[in-house]
């Protein structure tokens, strides 16, 4: 199978389940919480490590509870931490996730410290894959100098200058809507292929690779030799859609790693997504294996 590097973002996660989203200078009561070791890259490491991939995480927490409580998950869970770094000169982020229990929607209040890289890493592993989130460049930018043939993806999710800068770098990049509208200065619907289209084009343009665009309940969108596609994901009862475009990443790579076409992989990427969004946090949400092959299986009957 080979090893699987994933550099970025972690953080802890509070999800707190609300009826509808709060009004202003009200009250709110709830009856359970849910917490767990969060951020892109980490979510989509700890998907690899669920299906069997040997993962590693180069990623920097603060030297304080969260960041021990995230450590000791992520070990608990087979990821493998030889890169990853508690630092004393900042606070582990800490995410406050309301999921709306009506439509699934999501609201984060981030408690963050000023950001700090985490030190340079000596990679001594043979890696044949990343997933890349942004928030580390020195890293990203030294490992994809270190293993150039290795199966990268750019978690393009919010437009931002580190993204940009390793953007055509990278195999995939895979972008959200919001990156896409942002970078492509187009209001994107997805019921419009002509928008789709132009935003596709100008990102290949400027990129140089292989671009998909990720569209949430709509599933994603990309060309292949045979044209344009709308890849269409699956109906689902969303609860919390927290982490879905993150485990999208994750099983996109690992699909493409075992050999699926670029479609394939891209549908039961969204059903992997789909799928998570109907648990509540990440630490409920990461579909196995089977249940993502098993409701491909039973969606193209219907």
């Amino acid at each position: 199978m080979g090893k699987v590097l994933c550099i970025g973002h972690s953080a802890y996660d509070i999800t707190m389940p609300v009826a509808e989203f709060p009004k202003e200078n009200s009250k709110v009561r709830i009856n359970e919480t849910v917490s767990c070791s969060g951020g892109a890259a980490t979510n989509a490491c700890i998907l690899l490590a669920s299906w069997g991939y040997d993962t590693y995480l180069a990623s920097v927490v603060g030297n304080d509870e969260n960041g021990s409580k995230i450590e000791t998950e992520l070990k608990n869970l087979g990821v493998h931490l030889d890169y990853f770094e508690k630092s004393v000169s900042f606070s582990t982020t800490t995410s406050y996730i309301l999921a709306n229990q009506q439509n699934g929607s999501r609201t984060i209040v981030i408690s963050r410290t000023k950001q700090i890289e985490a030190s340079d890493k000596d990679f001594k592993d043979s890696f044949e894959a990343l997933i890349l989130d942004g928030e580390e460049l020195s890293l990203s930018k030294k490992a994809l100098e270190m293993y150039p043939d290795a199966l990268s993806i750019l978690d393009a999710g919010n437009l931002k200058p580190n993204i940009v800068a390793l953007a055509k770098d990278v195999k995939y990049c895979i972008a959200s809507r919001d990156f896409a509208e942002e970078y492509c200065k187009v209001p994107l619907d997805p019921k419009s292929e002509d928008d789709l289209i132009r935003c596709y084009e100008i990102m290949k343009k400027d990129f140089q690779n292989n671009i998909i665009i990720t569209l949430g309940e709509k599933g994603s969108f990309t060309k292949d030799d045979a044209g344009y596609h709308i890849v269409p994901s699956i109906k689902v009862k969303a609860v919390d859609t927290t982490g879905s475009g993150d485990l999208y990443h994750g099983a996109f790579l690992y699909f493409i790693k075992e050999g699926y076409s670029l479609l394939k992989a891209m549908r039961l990427a969204n059903i992997t997504g789909a799928l998570a969004a109907e648990g509540l946090g990440r630490s409920n949400s990461i579909p196995s294996l089977d249940d993502v092959l098993r409701k491909e299986m039973e969606d193209d009957l219907i």
